[in-house]
């Protein structure tokens, strides 16, 4: 198996992105939650050496505003659906025509917008995220819009001050989240009937925001199934079921074409 390799290019709008490459074979794309990044949500945890030990090249982008990649501070870089702008950037950048692609929260509405907006991977997988949250993040908007203001004070305990402790943890910058967080669109409910290619929903067992509504969301497409995995969503994304699923199911699940 080739070793950990770390990328940068120019996406649509000239911002340097990372992304970083684990293992050969077929292309997988995973991209990671919201205040998180590649390292923290598919390597730490053994996730990625998990996928790439089954024959694949694990692709895994900081997104616009996470890890090494730029953060700018400037309200224009992050037009409406700008991640899934900057994910179509990489799979041309790349070259990939056979992929398959998914993520973790954030990362599993991105690829679902990448897909709506022309992607087409053979196979998507969405782990961490319901239908609700795939059809509109907005709902959480006062949760991470008071995370996000640092003069204002919190409850540790709180929704918000979870966010804010992560934020801490991950050395995430609040102003380059605050334009990620905007730049977030509402999908019309029926474009999701149109996803076509297998889709695997993972969700952890105790996340209670997310685990009804991704059993929703594999029943909503043509070819969805759906696995619980152990955890809520912080800790479900740590846990070693969440890269043995995924590498499970990208080996027997057949692509579509």
């Amino acid at each position: 198996m080739s070793e950990l390799t770390q990328h940068q290019f120019a996406s649509f709008d000239g911002a340097q992105l990372v992304w970083r490459e684990l293992g050969q074979g077929r292309p997988v794309v995973l991209i990671h939650g919201f205040v998180s990044n590649a390292l923290t949500n598919w390597i730490r945890y053994g996730h990625a050496k998990t996928i790439a030990d089954k024959g694949f090249r694990v692709i895994m982008p900081d997104l616009r505003g996470h890890g090494d990649s730029a953060q700018p501070h400037d309200a224009a870089a992050y037009p409406p659906d700008v991640l899934a702008m900057d994910g179509a950037a990489l799979v041309d950048h790349l070259g990939l025509t056979d992929y398959d692609l998914g993520g973790y929260s954030l990362g599993a509405h991105t690829s679902v917008r990448m897909v709506l907006r022309g992607a087409r991977p053979a196979r998507l997988i969405t782990a961490g995220m319901g239908l609700a949250g795939i059809e509109n993040l907005k709902t959480r908007d006062d949760v991470y819009e008071t995370a996000f203001d640092l003069d204002q004070e919190v409850d540790k305990r709180s929704a918000a001050g979870k966010a804010r402790i992560f934020m801490r943890q991950t050395g995430s910058d609040p102003v380059a989240l605050r334009g990620v967080w905007r730049s977030s669109v509402i999908t019309d409910p029926a474009a999701l009937a149109g996803i076509s290619m297998p889709l695997l929903a993972i969700c952890g067992a105790q996340d209670v925001d997310h685990h009804e509504g991704a059993e929703q969301l594999a029943k909503s497409v043509p070819n969805g199934t759906f696995v619980e995995i152990p955890g809520n969503h912080m800790s479900a994304v740590a846990d070693r079921a969440l890269g043995r699923t995924i590498a499970d199911w990208l080996v027997t699940a057949e692509p579509h074409t």
